[in-house]
């Protein structure tokens, strides 16, 4: 294994001894696939060698790198374009001689290199302008590989043995490039140029490129990543561009539109609802937010519904995507070797080719512990958001077959709390959202022995009893009803007795598996805020210690406070600064009427998005104490997008403004709304309520938060209380 390429979790996570920064400059995403590029615009797997156009988890283009005859071009600038669709890059060239003898001045070509993606395609314009005051025959090169490499083996995993590479296959203007994978599918890459190139070989073309003075031409390259025998258009550059474009504006008129007094603000918010709607995947279901680029761009369980719960009150329609594909998947039969069981809800859905061969154990797995009980509070506050009865009813025997599990393989040893172990083998330790293998221990560091009950898992359990109970109530179950929601206050009596720890002020991290507390402070107990399983006294303790030195570095809540047995500021899951989990802290602050801590919180991420290329939350930073003219410390490969990530800010917004909305009722609620010195108005636009609509203005005034009613579509009503 390489020097930079360590192993966090098993073989499953991967970090490095270099910054993504050094590695990795820009990525595009469209449905299912995405590709990461250098800052010249070209693939080249380095560093981490994460570069390069995937495909349901496969690299479908290893290596794409333009040059004169060899020379490398001089960057100019590099950006992903305003949406987030399009990378646009600025090249010139060094002064060289080519092999016909012609000598160019450095600086006499102008190479503007624009690329996006499309229903598995990359689409790539090079445009070649002559500044030069004589004609010139310009050798522009492109080479090219396709390794077909499986996302894991890129992120470090040896395989003993792969499939066929089968031969290229060059034509006039194509060049195919297949790989028959030990799954017996064939990948194919073809490669298209336009115009004809000059020189065709199996790895490289080049043009040659006559330009008169202050002339320009067009190149075109279209790479499609297929499967053989599938079928795919033959859309043009701009054809293709301006599909994506209406597709992207349509999801983005859907969402409410949110504007603020402050531009930097405004910048955090408009970067982060275009990562999202870059990350959004359309299924049979739906819009799905896949979770980070590069190594997780796929189906998530946990990850989306936080998304969703993070983004309901500005756009639903996630939340309704991420049920109905959850629900389409859930588990239906008892299967170790994926940690299936009945009513269970996925974790992770894989498509490539180690997937598929069982090499790993991800095709369709579901160890995750918090996914079902999460599945029924995305469920309930859906519900609550739309008012949407006939939805709910069609989900009905979904949300019964997650209770179900909860109270049956949820809770083997029937003592109230749900908890796991882990019975695939090559699967998940752990199984909570702290998921590597050393984040549950003891006070001394040592490992804890499952099964595990987690603290915040208790917590979103108890929140989707309530909330079931709502729900069985609506559907005229008042039985059911009454029965969830003697459970739910059962799960908290017995959670108060059994986590709180008096000499920590907070609730232990979990209980093992002789149902001792892990007295270990985390930022898990923030989430027990979050979902109301907290007692209001011990609430007060918990935000009193999140604001403390030990946990609040002024960037953000660390996942584990210094002082701690395992607390390394550099530690995946010990110590570093996560922003959806910060922001699921801020609403349970909020919750529990911390309003000025939740307004901390937010500052803090704020704050740190400002040091922060395309004012971009990254998966997580490390959890350093803030220092006077510097940023935040980045994690070396944190995933750039990544969906919670982007939600976080969404869900922060919410938290200070106390804003709740009851679509059955057509009614908006603000309670005890704050904002900071630094935001002085926020304009909420277009506001689905039930079958209406409302804009809003918030601002800041002497004895608080002044609200207007901009406008509204339909009988809403609004309450502040």
């Amino acid at each position: 294994m390489p020097e930079d390429i360590i192993q966090i979790q098993e073989q499953y996570y991967i970090r490095a001894s270099v910054s993504l920064a050094e590695t990795r400059s820009h990525v595009l995403k469209h449905d299912n696939c995405f590709a990461v590029f250098d800052r010249l615009g070209n693939m080249r797997p380095l560093g981490i060698r994460d570069h390069g156009l995937f495909r349901d988890d496969t690299r479908f283009l290893s290596r794409l790198v333009l040059d004169l005859e060899g020379k490398q071009f001089l960057l100019l600038s590099s950006e992903v374009r305003e949406d987030k669709d399009v990378l646009a890059v600025d090249l010139t060239n060094p002064e060289f001689t080519t092999s016909e003898g012609q000598f160019i001045g450095q600086d006499t070509l102008h190479i503007l290199r624009t690329t996006f993606l499309w229903k598995n395609t990359a689409y790539e314009r090079i445009r070649v302008h002559n500044y030069g005051s004589e004609a010139f025959r310009v050798p522009i090169t492109l080479r090219f590989e396709a390794d077909f490499a499986d996302i894991f083996e890129v992120r470090g995993i040896r395989r003993s043995q792969r499939g066929e590479y089968l031969p290229p296959r060059v034509s006039a203007d194509a060049v195919i490039l297949s790989y028959r994978g030990l799954d017996g599918v064939e990948r194919q890459t073809h490669l298209r140029f336009s115009p004809v190139p000059t020189v065709m070989g199996k790895d490289w073309v080049r043009w040659w490129v006559p330009l008169q003075p202050q002339e320009e031409r067009d190149l075109w390259l279209t790479v499609v990543c297929s499967y053989a025998g599938e079928e795919w258009g033959s859309l043009d550059y701009e054809g293709a561009l301006q599909l994506e474009r209406e597709q992207r504006q349509s999801i983005r008129g859907q969402a409410a539109q949110i504007d603020t007094g402050n531009a930097q603000f405004n910048d955090w918010l408009n970067a982060s609802r275009d990562d999202l709607v870059m990350m959004l995947t359309q299924t049979p279901h739906g819009l799905y937010p896949y979770a980070g680029v590069p190594w997780f761009s796929t189906v998530f369980g946990r990850d989306a519904l936080i998304t969703a719960l993070a983004t309901l009150w500005w756009y639903p329609d996630i939340a309704r995507g991420v049920l109905l594909h959850l629900a389409a998947q859930q588990a239906q039969e008892e299967d170790p070797s994926r940690d299936a069981e009945p009513g269970k809800i996925l974790h992770e859905q894989r498509r490539c080719e180690m997937a598929k061969t069982g090499e790993i154990p991800f095709g369709q797995y579901y160890g995750s512990i918090d996914s079902t009980p999460l599945f029924v509070v995305l469920a309930g506050r859906y519900i609550q958001r739309s008012g949407d009865h006939a939805f709910l009813q069609q989900l009905w025997p979904h949300i019964k077959a997650a209770l179900t599990w909860m109270d049956t393989y949820g809770d083997p040893d029937g003592d109230g709390f749900v908890e796991y172990v882990r019975k695939a083998h090559r699967g998940l330790r752990n199984q909570g959202w702290k998921d590597s293998d050393d984040s549950i221990f003891y006070p001394d560091g040592s490992l804890a022995e499952p099964p595990l009950a987690l603290c915040e898992v208790q917590g979103y359990v108890y929140e989707a009893k309530r909330l079931a109970a709502d729900m069985a109530e609506a559907l005229g179950n008042a039985e059911e009803a009454d029965r969830l929601r003697q459970q739910a206050r059962t799960l908290q009596e017995q959670f108060l007795k059994h986590f709180w720890c008096e000499e920590l002020r907070g609730y232990a991290l979990a209980l093992d598996g002789e149902k001792k507390p892990c007295r270990v402070r985390s930022s898990n107990m923030g989430h027990c805020l979050f979902s109301g399983i907290a007692d209001p006294a011990h609430a007060a303790c918990i935000a009193e210690q999140m604001m403390q030195p030990d946990f609040f570095t002024g960037w953000g809540i660390r996942t584990v406070p210094e002082g701690e047995g395992r607390f390394n500021p550099m530690a995946y899951h010990n110590g570093s600064i996560w922003p959806h989990d910060n922001a699921l802290i801020a609403a349970g602050l909020a919750r529990y009427g911390y309003k000025t801590e939740a307004m901390r919180v937010l500052t803090g991420l704020f704050d740190a998005t400002q040091f922060l290329e395309l004012k971009r939350l990254p998966e997580l930073f490390c959890g350093f104490t803030r220092r006077q003219r510097e940023g935040p410390t980045l994690y070396p490969v944190a995933c750039l997008p990544q969906a919670w990530a982007s939600a976080s800010v969404f869900l922060l917004l919410q938290a200070c403004l106390g804003l709740e909305i009851d679509g059955q009722h057509q009614r908006v609620s603000l309670t005890r709304p704050i904002l900071p010195l630094w935001l002085p108005h926020v304009t909420l636009r277009h506001i689905a309520v039930g079958e209406g609509s409302l804009d809003l203005g918030l601002y800041l005034q002497a004895d608080g938060v002044g609200i207007n009613v901009l406008g509204h579509l339909g009988n809403v009503e609004v309450v502040v209380k």
